[in-house]
C-alpha cells in the first residue's frame, strides 16, 4: 500500500479532478468513502444537487475564517493531498474498508487526529478499484495549522500496520532517502507523448550516468548539454558561485511551451549540487590521469577495487561502507558505457536497479572510496573491451552486488536491499550471457592431458581443502587454459593459485574453479609490465600513450525515449 502526500492551493481544482472522468477517462463511479463528517460533506459523485463549489466551500470553510483574519491573504499551501493505492495483485477493498484506511491515514499524519473535534476537514474519495484520493483543507476550527511534520514518514509507518492486519502483500519501508516518484500528471503526459518513462525519471538517469563518467563540476554540466538537456545554475548573491542547478529534458514544455525545470535535489537526494561536490572534487586532470599504457589496465583496476570493496563492507565502518556503495553505483554506469555486446542492456538495468541501493540513511565517507571511484572513472576513457578481464569485472560485480544486499537487510534498510537484488539479477544474466560462451572457448583451447596433470598437482599444493571440488568443477578444463595464459604472461601457476586462493575464502563457491578462473584472469601480464618498466628506464615508451574521449553516458540515450523532438 504505496501513499504519496503533496500540498497545493486549489481545493476546487482537485475536487474537479478526483470527480471528473479523469485525464483518460479512468475514473468510474466517483464518490466520498468517508469524510469528516458524512452528513456535512456533499457528494457530486452521488449526489446530482450536489456541486464541485459547493463541496469546496465546506472544505474551505476554516480556511476562509482565516483568510479574513489575514486581512485577505491565503494560508499557502493550504491543501492536503493523499493518494493511497494498493499494491499489484492485492485483494479488492470494500468502500468500508477503504473508509477505515482513509480515517487511520489522517489520524497518523495529524490532518485529524481521532477524537479531536476541532481537526481540518477531509474527504476521501474512492474513483478506482486499487486506490482512494484523501483530500484535506490544513487550517483547524481553532484557527491552526496541524502538525504534519514527516507526514508522509508518518503514512508510510501506518501503511506498513494497515498491510499486516489486511491481509496485504508488505511493501518494504522507506528512510526518506529514495527520489520523487513522477507525479500522475507526469506519467499522464508521458503516456499521451509515448514515452516509456516520465522526464523526471530520464533526466535522472542521465544525470547519474553523466556524474559516474564525469572529473570536474564543470565536465557535469558540459556534458549534460552536450546531450541536448537544458542547465539552469542558480548563483550565490555574493560570491557567484553555483548554489544551485536545475535540469530540462528535450522537447518537454509546460502549457506556455516553458521548459519544466527539476532542481537536482529533487530528481534524487545525491544529485543536489552539495551531495555532488561531495563525489567531484575540483580537481586538475593532471591529478587524474587520462592516458593509460595498457587499455587493459582500467578493467582490471576497477576490479581490484571492487574486490576491496567487498573487505570494506565487512570491516564494520558503515560511513567507508556507505561510500563504497555509492561509488559502486557510479562503477555500474561506466562498466555499461565502456560495454560492447548483447549483455550491455542487462548492465543497464543493474547500474538503474543500484540507484536505490546506493543511498542509505547512513552518511558516506566518499574519500574513503576514492580508489573505486578513481578506477571506475579510467572506464569512461577506456579504448576496448579486453574480453576475459571484462568477464572477470562482471563476475567480481555481482559478487559485491550480493555482499551489499546483505549489508543493507543487516542494517534494515529494506528498499536498498531489494534494490541490491534486483540489480543483483540482471548482473548475473550479464555475466551468464558473456562468460556462457567465454567458458566454451576456453575449454575447447585446454592444454595438453600432461600439461593439465601439472596443474592439478598444483592445485593440490596451493589450495589442499578446496583441490577435490576445484578438480570436480565442471568449469576445471577452462581454468587450466586460463592457467596456460597464465603461465605464459611470466606467473608461476602454483604461486598464482596460493595468492588468488587466498584473496577471499572459497568454501561458499559454488562453483570455485569458475571462481579462481576470473581471479587469475584478472592479474597482470608480468612479462608486458616488465618490458614496460625496461622501456621507462630507458626513456622511451613501447606503448604511447592515446587520448581517448570519454564515453557517452548510456543510462537512457535520449533517443531511446522518443526526446529528440
Amino acid at each position: 500500500m504505496v501513499p504519496d502526500v503533496s500540498t497545493g492551493s486549489d481545493t476546487r481544482g482537485l475536487i474537479a479532478y478526483l470527480f471528473g472522468p479523469g485525464r483518460r477517462d479512468e475514473h468510474t463511479d466517483s464518490h466520498i468513502v468517508a469524510a469528516w463528517d458524512m452528513a456535512g460533506a456533499p457528494d457530486p459523485g452521488r449526489d446530482p444537487a450536489a456541486t464541485y463549489t459547493q463541496l469546496a466551500k465546506r472544505l474551505d470553510h476554516h480556511v476562509g475564517l482565516r483568510t479574513r483574519e489575514l486581512g485577505g491573504k491565503k494560508p499557502p499551501q493550504h491543501v492536503w493531498h493523499c493518494p493511497v493505492r494498493t499494491a499489484p495483485g492485492d485483494r479488492y477493498l470494500t468502500d468500508t474498508e477503504w473508509a477505515e484506511v482513509a480515517r487511520r491515514i489522517v489520524h497518523a499524519t495529524g490532518i485529524a487526529p481521532e477524537g479531536d473535534e476541532k481537526a481540518c476537514r477531509w474527504i476521501a474519495v474512492r474513483h478506482a478499484d486499487d486506490h482512494i484520493h484523501i483530500m484535506a483543507t490544513t487550517v483547524r476550527a481553532d484557527g491552526r495549522r496541524p502538525r504534519t511534520h514527516h507526514d508522509g514518514q508518518r503514512a508510510q509507518a501506518e501503511c506498513r500496520k494497515i498491510e499486516a492486519e489486511f491481509g496485504l502483500r508488505r511493501l518494504k519501508s522507506g528512510d526518506l532517502t529514495a527520489p520523487r516518484t513522477p507525479t500522475g500528471a507526469e506519467r499522464a503526459k508521458a503516456e499521451r507523448q509515448g514515452q516509456t518513462v516520465t522526464a523526471r525519471h530520464w533526466l535522472r538517469e542521465q544525470a547519474y550516468a553523466v556524474a559516474a563518467a564525469v572529473r570536474t563540476e564543470a565536465d557535469y554540466f558540459t556534458v549534460l548539454q552536450s546531450l541536448g538537456i537544458k542547465v539552469k545554475t542558480r548563483l550565490g548573491p555574493e560570491t557567484g558561485d553555483v548554489i544551485g542547478y536545475s535540469l530540462a529534458a528535450p522537447g518537454d514544455t509546460n502549457a506556455t511551451g516553458e521548459p519544466v525545470w527539476y532542481g537536482g535535489s529533487k530528481l534524487a537526494p545525491d544529485l543536489s549540487i552539495n551531495r555532488l561536490r561531495e563525489r567531484l572534487p575540483d580537481q586538475k586532470v593532471a591529478d587524474h590521469p587520462r592516458y593509460v599504457a595498457d587499455p587493459a589496465d582500467p578493467w582490471r583496476h576497477t576490479t581490484t577495487a571492487i574486490h576491496a570493496a567487498r573487505t570494506v563492507l565487512d570491516s564494520g565502518d558503515d560511513a567507508a561502507a556507505q561510500g563504497h556503495l555509492a561509488a559502486f553505483g557510479d562503477a555500474l554506469y561506466n562498466i555499461a558505457s565502456a560495454t560492447t555486446g548483447p549483455h550491455r542492456a542487462e548492465l543497464r538495468a543493474a547500474a538503474m536497479a543500484f540507484n536505490r541501493a546506493r543511498r542509505s540513511a547512513t552518511r558516506a565517507d566518499h574519500q574513503a572510496a576514492t580508489a573505486l571511484r578513481k578506477a571506475a572513472k579510467e572506464l569512461a576513457y577506456a579504448s576496448n573491451e579486453p574480453g576475459g578481464l571484462a568477464i572477470a569485472l562482471l563476475f567480481a560485480t555481482a559478487h559485491l552486488a550480493r555482499a551489499a544486499a546483505k549489508w543493507h537487510e543487516q542494517r534494515g534498510h529494506a528498499q536498498q536491499a531489494a534494490a541490491a537484488e534486483e540489480a543483483l539479477r540482471h548482473l548475473q544474466a550479464g555475466y551468464q550471457q558473456a562468460a556462457t560462451p567465454a567458458l566454451a572457448d576456453l575449454t575447447r583451447r585446454a592444454p595438453r592431458a600432461a600439461t593439465a596433470r601439472r596443474f592439478e598437482q598444483d592445485v593440490r599444493a596451493a589450495l589442499p581443502d578446496h583441490a577435490d571440488r576445484i578438480l570436480s568443477d565442471l568449469t576445471w578444463t577452462a581454468l587450466t587454459t586460463t592457467l596456460a595464459h597464465a603461465e605464459t604472461a611470466g606467473h608461476n601457476p602454483r604461486r598464482l593459485l596460493g595468492e588468488v586462493g587466498a584473496q577471499r575464502e572459497l568454501d561458499s563457491a559454488e562453483h570455485p574453479a569458475e571462481v579462481l578462473n576470473w581471479r587469475i584472469t584478472a592479474q597482470p601480464n608480468r612479462r608486458t609490465q616488465a618490458a614496460r618498466s625496461r622501456s621507462t628506464i630507458s626513456g622511451t615508451s613501447s606503448m604511447p600513450a592515446t587520448p581517448h574521449p570519454p564515453a557517452t553516458p548510456v543510462a537512457m540515450r535520449p533517443e531511446e525515449y522518443g526526446r529528440h523532438r
